[in-house]
């Protein structure tokens, strides 16, 4: 039985853990100076001691940008085989993180077949599993009920979690009172709405929890806006930063028009791109078909590229130890 509850518990604690030590070989980084890091919150490797075959990675602004690939089962598209090649195609392209979006079927059966085989790292959203597992609307679930869920995936090895914390009574109030374009819709609203009272009020419940939840020796990744004009992204990410004082910034994108369904895989690596550069440090993919319909394994490949390319550029101008290399091993 290890000493320790959590890799910030571990490393506040002075202990150097495996998966610590696994990154540090991985990111050609000081295995001490990132025991500091993840001490302080500015890097999370999240990594459940259920994940057995799981390689850790380490997320964080002066690491490598890291790409998060997002699959899973729906109603209309209840094919684990073909969700499983998906997977096998993120893991061979270099996709370091995947998140299960099952919102149909059997879910804990798909969960446990990746926190068995799969090496990414899982993420999951307990939400959408909730209206799966009591089969009853999302205002029905009971608080409760949600936490059981959670720690139903935590138990199946999930190593982390989704969790729309930044939306609370106070912050609804101000939602209410400051009308949006395109209201609460999947990560933020439009280009129209980026910047505006509602996304910072959030932001701000946010570093208030990310704090909340250092306390208590928790990681923390922040997840960030999906919409936002290429003039605003810099000081958004530089907020951020300030705001939830260093943790993890995690980006749909962010897309930067709202012009081009069918093609939001490049309007997503425009964005992903200005966004690492100046402190995200983890990408959600999009795939082409985003806005449109569901992913083909075609379309899953062609948004792990376009994120990949935007990570990697990022990275070359963020002077990060390395990366050039690659670049210049291409010329030669």
């Amino acid at each position: 039985m290890s000493n320790y509850t959590t890799q910030m518990d571990a490393a506040r604690k002075g202990i150097i853990t495996p998966e610590m030590e696994r990154v540090s070989a991985y990111e050609n980084f000081d295995v001490e100076e990132l025991r500091e890091l993840v001490a302080k919150g500015q890097v999370a490797i999240p990594a459940n001691k259920n994940h057995k075959c799981l390689k850790a990675y380490g997320i964080g602004s002066r690491l490598k940008t890291k790409i998060n690939v997002n699959l899973g089962t729906s109603k209309d598209c209840l094919d684990l085989d073909v969700e499983m090649k998906k997977v096998q195609a993120a893991v061979d392209m270099g996709a370091e993180a995947i998140m299960d979006l099952s919102s149909f079927g059997d879910t804990q059966k798909f969960r446990r077949k990746l926190t068995s085989e799969c090496p990414a790292v899982i993420g999951t959203v307990p939400i959408y599993d909730a209206v799966v597992y009591y089969n009853k609307a999302l205002k029905d679930i009971t608080s409760d009920e949600w936490m059981e869920v959670v720690k139903m995936h935590a138990k199946d090895g999930v190593d982390f979690m989704t969790i729309h914390c930044g939306i609370n009574r106070a912050t609804a109030d101000r939602f209410k009172q400051n009308l949006r374009h395109t209201n609460i819709v999947s990560r933020g609203g439009s280009i129209e709405d980026a910047g505006d009272i509602s996304q910072i009020s959030e932001l701000v419940a946010l570093g208030e929890l990310t704090q909340r939840a250092w306390n208590h020796n928790v990681q923390v990744m922040v997840e960030g806006p999906g919409h936002m004009p290429l003039n605003q992204i810099r000081a958004n990410m530089e907020i951020q930063q300030t705001v939830c004082k260093g943790a993890p910034f995690y980006v749909l994108g962010p897309l930067v028009t709202d012009v081009a369904p069918g093609y939001d895989h490049i309007t997503s690596a425009i964005g992903g791109a200005i966004a690492a550069t100046y402190g995200a440090s983890f990408l959600c993919y999009v795939t082409p078909a985003e806005h449109l319909r569901l992913p083909t394994l075609e379309d899953v490949k062609e948004g792990i590229i376009a994120s990949r390319i935007a990570a990697h550029a990022a990275d070359v101008a963020k002077g990060l130890p390395g990366a050039k290399d690659w670049d210049f091993e291409m010329s030669e």
